[in-house]
């Protein structure tokens, strides 16, 4: 009884000495493309992250597929809030129509829905960070789209490796998903 005493002591001890919290902010992707769509408003609804990629812990993927986290590093924001409002962003920067994250914060109903599905967002340690998942569009016109996306952006691996470098992919990514849904989602 007294060895379980200790280890639980010891257990409880070990959770006591944490790892000091930083925050992690993705850096903006530059917009580098104009895309006309066939929509002068574009609602986008918060999107849908895997359980994983919720939360504010920053996961890396081995090539077994066993995620692993560094203790202590974490996102700056809500990964699901933060990348509705980077979609909303680069959509209204490439297409110049009004685009907003729900809810609507404007008048009357916005001419077309978005919905993004992320099944899996992570940097993978051969060297690429990965989006992948599906995203839909609808408008009161019928105009009705669902495509699937699988993105993967490079991240410098080895001693160059950094978790910098997995945010400014994450960002890249993001924008590339912004570019995939203007272009054949909203066209």
């Amino acid at each position: 009884m007294k060895k379980i005493s200790a280890f639980v002591v010891l257990a409880a001890l070990i959770g006591c000495t944490s790892v000091p919290e930083q925050r992690l902010t993705v850096p903006r992707a530059a917009i580098e493309t104009k895309q006309r769509i066939a929509f002068g408003s574009v609602a986008l609804r918060e999107v849908s992250l895997p359980r994983y990629a919720a939360g504010e812990q920053i996961y890396l993927s081995d090539s077994m597929g066993v995620l692993s986290t560094q203790p202590g590093l974490l996102w700056a924001d809500d990964p699901g809030r933060a990348i509705t409002l980077e979609l909303s962003r680069h959509l209204a920067q490439m297409t110049g129509a009004q685009v907003a994250a729900e809810p609507w914060p404007f008048g009357g109903l916005p001419e077309a829905q978005v919905e993004v599905r992320i099944e899996e967002m992570l940097a993978q340690d051969v060297g690429v960070f990965r989006l992948a998942g599906q995203y839909f569009v609808s408008s009161e016109s019928g105009r009705a789209r669902a495509r699937l996306f699988d993105l993967s952006v490079p991240v410098a691996t080895g001693e160059d490796a950094s978790v910098a470098a997995i945010a400014a992919a994450r960002g890249q990514a993001v924008r590339d998903l912004a570019v995939e849904i203007a272009r054949n989602g909203l066209r």
